[in-house]
């Protein structure tokens, strides 16, 4: 086995490692965005409003400092 094989077998192993460990991840961050919706939907629609523009306000302080 040549050089350019051992290291494009070690390329695709570490591949294969990040997606795995991508795909819990990835499902608990749609599970909390599911919870997120079904809890809105059971906001009261005042509520739900504050919550929005708290989410709003977060993003645009996020989007400040994200220089």
């Amino acid at each position: 086995m040549g050089m350019k094989d051992k290291f494009q077998n070690q390329a695709e192993q570490w591949q294969n490692q990040a997606k795995e460990k991508m795909d819990p991840a990835k499902e608990q961050g749609q599970q909390r965005g599911r919870g997120r919706r079904e809890r809105d939907e059971e906001m009261d629609p005042r509520e739900r409003e504050r919550t929005q523009r708290e989410r709003e306000e977060q993003e645009r302080l996020d989007a400040d400092y994200d220089v």
